[in-house]
């Protein structure tokens, strides 16, 4: 759920997205019911049941529909209308609680662009009656979380009750599973002078679940499973699990679950003139004194340009951050100005939720496609009518492999929820089974490589299944070529996916060495090809033989072989030679080579085609400096983990992880309690958070260069570093 409430975008939709478009021809009366109809089940369905079927923007499409119908027809008001109350009732299993003051809607603003935010400041402003000449209105602006609103009761600083919002007048009791939250406090810290506890105070708030612990639970839920317990079920998305965990009747299954909490204001206080704060963010600071959880990215902004500053700088970090949100949140600053404003039926006037691109829609599979990898692993990909999610329009899906597809049960023909956030890859994440088309035929993963016909195996303890082809399987081929002259290999810069198509399709490339023998002429009369566009290309191959060996390492494409451990490689050997020619238990003594990548390195190169490729590259004129293997132990930083994050002033990321791998470091992607140090620079997320919550040194990018010009190991320790 949103901040302040019930239906900020979170609901389902329509169970038949064509009903409501069918509906078109009959008379507003009609539909106005039909509609009714259709939220008020969507409605129970996710906040009674916990089994949400569509993804929010299709039910916010409903409820804005409803919305302008009642506008243009007051006589189709209805008591019972989702636009004219907040929401379901509780279970009947929980004891149902009163608020001392409702929990009411939010106004969702859905026009995503920077006019969202300024149409919002210029009706407060009209609303003040505040004319041009007037100071900019100050604002708090908040996220908007994705998560199940709760309202914790203290009673002399006492965690006596917590409740669910239900419909806004009530809700469910659900304290003891509440109680399992670390980070609620069970009695109130004693704040500042200026902020103390009233006797009786409802404290408003969002449960939700981080992404890493989702994750997490997810992958314990699967393991149970597989080991039959047929009673567990995966989770669709962190919203969905912390709203489970909550409405759990034994509290011992809701402490597994791994909630979180945020505060973000408050409900009744007794006496009513306990909290003489003047401003929201005064507020915020009292609940912040009392040892509650506030988020730290809100803000106090100034006028339109401020809110617009806000949504800008927040859609950029949104996929950063360790927990969902879909938006941001505007709140008038001044309580005194929020009292004036007062509600509109269901809202705060003083208050609006500003929404970012839908990460979730629904869409139609029309085909499902195997694909083939540089590895030769096989994945199925949901091919779907078009559809606009996390900013993008989105045609293609992954199911990832048979097991998820199976899992899944993804169907041509199935109605589908859809997900992207940030450059995640779209995924399918369930399929809405009311909307399934009789006849449909489950999916069933193909046993021989659908582009060479060649035998595709899984091998024991793997997921996916691989063809056997090799390079004589173009689909591995182009996958191949692509890699190898990617940014981060050979950078062969004009050389596209759509030209390799040309090269293997035409036969005029078959292995990595064709590439250095292609002539003007022959890439001239490709299509769509000039001899302005070949000559581009020849010297984009000329300039890529002077390379590194780590990179051409990564760009041989060796199974388990990353960037990271292709530095090791080349660092602990100095030579290719030497790399090819180690015995497994020469391998085994590089730092992060295990038996599987010391395997995987041994089967490559005990090839004699894939020794083949390698002199024909070299006798190309592929070159890289060598030297002799590196003595780990005199390197500064040899033995240690640092992480990066943020934008430094003056080094790119790719500068200062060479710069840190040049002095022995390993540069992980993620902070643990084995992390040496955290490089931070501008804007630097949830990386940074976890690292002062563990007490892990932190560095700007001075420290950084002063860490890697150290001269001996013992001149670093976890406190100077």
């Amino acid at each position: 759920m949103s901040t302040p409430d019930l239906f900020d975008a979170e609901p389902s939709g329509s169970d038949d997205m064509g009903a409501t478009s069918a509906l078109a021809n009959d008379s507003p009366a009609v539909v106005a019911h039909q509609l009714r109809e259709q939220l008020h089940q969507h409605a129970h369905r996710y906040y009674v049941l916990d089994e949400p079927s569509i993804p929010d923007a299709e039910y916010d499409r409903l409820f804005q529909q409803l919305q302008a119908l009642e506008a243009a027809h007051p006589e189709l008001h209805t008591p019972d209308s989702p636009t004219q109350r907040v929401g379901g009732k509780p279970l009947s299993t929980f004891v149902a609680v009163r608020h001392g003051v409702p929990m009411l809607s939010i106004r969702t603003e859905t026009d995503t662009e920077a006019s969202g935010a300024e149409s919002f400041d210029t009706r407060i402003r009209k609303e003040l009656a505040l004319d041009d000449q007037a100071p900019a209105v100050e604002y708090v602006a908040e996220l908007k979380f994705d998560g199940l609103a709760i309202s914790l009761r203290y009673e002399r600083g006492v965690l006596v009750q917590a409740a669910t919002r239900g419909d806004g007048e009530s809700g469910e009791d659900v304290t003891q599973n509440i109680r399992t939250i670390g980070q609620i406090p069970l009695r109130l810290q004693v704040g500042a002078v200026s902020c103390p506890i009233p006797d009786v105070l409802e404290v408003r708030g969002e449960v939700y679940m981080r992404r890493d612990d989702f994750v997490a639970l997810n992958e314990r839920q699967r393991e149970r499973i597989a080991g039959g317990a047929r009673q567990e079920k995966t989770f669709v998305n962190p919203r969905n699990a912390a709203a489970g965990a909550v409405r759990q009747l034994d509290p011992a299954i809701a402490a597994q679950r791994p909630l979180s909490f945020f505060a973000y204001g408050v409900g009744w206080c007794d006496p009513v003139d306990a909290l003489s704060v003047p401003t929201h963010w005064d507020l915020l600071m009292c609940l912040k004194g009392w040892g509650l959880p506030v988020c730290e990215h809100g803000s106090r902004v100034q006028g339109a340009q401020g809110l617009v500053g806000f949504h800008a700088r927040m859609g950029a970090l949104r996929d950063r951050l360790p927990f969902d949100i879909d938006g941001v949140v505007y709140k008038v600053d001044r309580l005194d100005w929020q009292q004036q404003l007062g509600f509109v039926t269901r809202e705060p006037r003083w208050a609006v939720a500003h929404k970012y691109p839908a990460q979730e829609q629904m869409t139609t599979v029309q085909a499902i496609e195997v694909q083939v990898g540089r590895t030769g692993k096989l994945t199925p990909v949901a091919k779907l009518a078009p559809v606009f999610v996390g900013g993008v329009t989105v045609t293609n899906a992954t199911l990832h492999n048979e097991d998820e597809a199976t899992r899944k049960d993804v169907r041509v023909g199935d109605t589908v929820v859809v997900r992207r956030a940030g450059d995640v890859i779209p995924e399918v994440v369930s399929v809405v089974l009311e909307l399934r088309p009789q006849g449909t035929q489950a999916f069933r993963m193909p046993h021989q490589c659908p582009i060479c016909d060649s035998v595709a195996v899984r091998e024991e303890g793997e997921a996916d299944y691989r063809c056997t082809g090799g390079l004589f399987c173009s689909g591995q081929r182009k996958q191949s070529l692509l890699h190898f002259a990617q940014r981060r290999a050979l950078d062969i810069e004009d050389l596209g996916e759509k030209l390799i198509d040309q090269l293997v399709d035409g036969g005029t490339v078959h292995t990595l060495p064709d590439l250095y023998r292609l002539g003007l002429t022959s890439l001239a009369q490709l299509d769509r090809m000039a001899d302005k566009s070949a000559q581009n290309v020849l010297t984009s191959l000329e300039r890529s033989k002077l390379t590194t060996l780590p990179r051409f390492l990564f760009g041989l494409g060796i199974r388990h072989v990353g960037e990271a451990t292709a530095k090791d490689l080349a660092r602990h050997f100095g030579g290719l030679d030497a790399i090819m020619d180690a015995r497994l238990e020469q391998l085994l003594q590089v730092r992060d080579v295990g038996p599987v990548v010391a395997q995987s390195l041994r089967t490559f190169f005990d090839q004699p085609h894939n020794r083949e490729v390698v002199e024909q590259l070299r006798a190309c004129g592929v070159t890289w400096p060598e030297h002799e293997p590196s003595a780990q132990a005199q390197l500064p930083l040899a033995g240690r983990t640092y992480v990066l994050t943020g934008t430094l002033p003056t080094l790119s990321r790719e500068q200062a992880q060479a710069l840190l791998e040049a002095a022995g470091a390993k540069v992980a992607g993620s902070v643990s309690k084995k992390t040496h140090g955290v490089i931070a620079g501008a804007d630097a997320g949830s990386k940074l958070e976890k690292a002062l919550a563990l007490g892990i040194p932190v560095l700007d990018e001075d420290g950084l260069r002063a860490l890697v010009s150290a001269q001996d190991a013992g001149g670093v320790d976890n406190e100077s570093a």
